[in-house]
């Protein structure tokens, strides 16, 4: 007697849908888990952006000629709004874009640098000549220097890798395209800017693992043209010099008037401040109060809590950032995210360092918090940039299991033994 076996049982899932085709969706990668680095920095940026929102609102409260105190935080948040979706839109990149459009982004960056010399477009303020105005708004094309030549240092730096070991493959093209890049800036007297460019640079040589005797003589190039900027410079001297001036107010008038009342603000605020909005150094007292010196206006309202919150967030954002240096590796991830993050935390550093008065004004401003539009959005576009490396990072839990299945067979075969 012959038996046949059953047909086997159809699971709803194998069994065709009348009429039609079945429709499967597929979320791939929108909705994988992030690493911790990812966590770390787009936390950060966010919470620094709606802190620096809020400072801002507080900082330019003080109603000039009946303005409205909302004109500036609003003009402000137009470039948060634009600017977050931004940067997770970016994060989805992969390198090889970064790759691609660092030479153009370059050039683009560069030859909108060069509208502050245009006549009726470049706008010169304090003895700089940093601003474009187009369309109502007012622009500084420097800030948008400071990514690309990070990106461009990366990709050029990577096609070299193996042939670092070379001065003339260390030096050209980095060398002349850097010293064309920055004196865009340099020409316009902006020091400070200058100063973050060279950052940018050096922390891109250095990441990107040349010899200490190759790294030596561009940071000793840069020291000679930031202090060869400073000493012709009459106004540049005097700001360094006013950081030796006794603190009896003898330069009250002349050269420490703004860095004085700085840290006379920071002095008030003392443990907790006098209050979310109660600065009286705003009220035209202390010059570019939301601008470079907002985190005065932070000591001052907020007291010394606030001004350790700011630090530990900068803080975080450094820990996810190197931790991509760390565990990456690919040489083109380490370079830009460590040029991008030598970038935004000195920065940060050489701000708060000029409020403290142990820094001459440089006229910096604090990343995130500071007002301006264009700094703001510049710095989110880099976190992008930041956060699409933390993607290439590897998962732990798979390293972790494919790390314990190598180990598995050894142990194995050591019992057998």
């Amino acid at each position: 007697m012959t038996t046949t076996a059953p047909p086997p049982r159809q699971t709803p899932d194998d069994q065709p849908e009348r009429g039609g085709l079945i429709a499967r969706v597929s979320l791939g990668r929108a909705f994988r888990p992030v690493s911790g680095e990812f966590l770390l920095i787009a936390s950060a940026a966010l919470l620094l952006t709606g802190f620096g929102l809020v400072m801002v609102l507080s900082a330019t409260s003080a109603l000039d000629g009946g303005q409205s105190p909302f004109d500036h935080v609003m003009k402000q948040g137009v470039f948060a709004v634009l600017g977050i979706p931004l940067m997770f839109v970016l994060s989805r990149a992969r390198m090889e874009f970064w790759r691609k459009i660092a030479w153009p982004a370059l050039i683009f960056a560069t030859a909108f640098q060069l509208l502050v010399y245009v006549p009726g477009l470049g706008i010169a303020a304090n003895g700089n000549r940093n601003w474009v105005a187009i369309g109502g708004f007012q622009f500084q094309p420097a800030e948008f220097l400071k990514l690309t030549l990070a990106l461009w240092m990366g990709a050029v730096l990577w096609r070299k890798r193996r042939l670092l070991t070379s001065w003339a493959h260390v030096f050209i093209p980095v060398v002349p395209v850097s010293v064309l890049v920055i004196g865009t800036v340099l020409g316009g007297k902006d020091l400070g800017t200058v100063m973050i460019l060279v950052l940018v640079v050096l922390g891109a040589l250095f990441f990107a693992g040349i010899k200490l005797r190759m790294f030596i003589l561009p940071a000793l190039l840069s020291v000679v043209v930031v202090l060869l900027s400073a000493v012709g410079s009459e106004n540049r001297m005097e700001r360094i010099g006013s950081l030796f001036a006794p603190d009896d107010a003898s330069c009250y008038y002349t050269t420490c008037y703004q860095s004085l009342h700085g840290v006379w603000g920071l002095a008030s605020g003392g443990l907790l401040g006098l209050g979310l909005g109660n600065s009286k150094e705003k009220y035209d007292w202390l010059p570019a109060a939301a601008n470079d010196y907002i985190f005065a206006i932070i000591g001052e309202e907020l007291g010394l809590v606030g001004c350790v919150v700011v630090l530990l967030l900068f803080a975080l954002f450094a820990v996810g950032a190197f931790r991509i240096i760390r565990r990456t590796d690919d040489p083109f991830v380490r370079i830009i995210a460590g040029a991008i993050t030598l970038w935004i935390v000195g920065q940060a550093l050489v701000n708060i360092g000029v409020v403290l008065r142990v820094l001459p004004v440089l006229g910096v401003p604090l990343p995130f918090m500071s007002q301006g539009g264009t700094s703001l959005l510049s710095v989110l576009i880099a976190c992008g940039v930041l956060l699409s490396c933390a993607r290439t990072l590897p998962d732990r839990r798979a390293v972790a299991e494919a790390s314990r299945a190598a180990r598995t067979p050894a142990r194995r075969s050591a019992r057998r033994g």
